[in-house]
């Protein structure tokens, strides 16, 4: 099911949830995971996209794989907070996946993710080639992150 605030899909998630934080574009998906405690978004992979299926196909694999029991996807809002073709893509690639799975599905702001992303490796002192091969799934785990910190939050309040 897709879930439109953090509340809600917080409220449909299980106790110690794995969760992947996706930053889609048009060329790559970038995939983070976090831990089941919620307290750390690790980069994981980014995806070369092809096709919905193919891309998704990879998704289903990687949830299978680190028993993950939701998936957050970026949306790309703009600046002023509304939203752009971008979003609509977002939302149209979030109805697709819940066609195929049953886990919950949120979105999270997204905004200067990936400007935040190519900082830390530029602080990091990262090559111009690696930064383009990691800066997706470091945009994730910048989305991801920001949404665990707020799901902690929910969880004290």
């Amino acid at each position: 099911m897709i879930y439109e605030t953090i509340e809600d899909f917080a409220a449909a998630l299980p106790p110690m949830s794995a969760l992947a934080g996706l930053d889609l574009g048009d060329k790559t998906i970038g995939v983070a995971i976090s831990d089941r405690l919620g307290t750390a978004a690790t980069p994981l992979e980014t995806i070369k996209r092809k096709k919905f299926t193919l891309d998704s196909a990879r998704l289903l694999e990687i949830i299978a794989n680190r028993e993950l029991n939701g998936l957050l996807l970026g949306l790309p809002r703009n600046m002023d907070g509304s939203e752009g073709p971008r979003c609509q893509k977002t939302r149209a690639f979030a109805r697709n996946l819940n066609r195929i799975t049953e886990l919950p599905i949120g979105f999270w702001d997204e905004r200067l993710s990936t400007v935040a992303a190519e900082r830390a490796l530029l602080e990091a002192d990262t090559s111009r080639k690696r930064r383009a091969e990691l800066i997706d799934n470091v945009a994730a785990s910048y989305i991801l992150q920001g949404a665990l910190d707020r799901l902690r939050h929910l969880k004290t309040t």
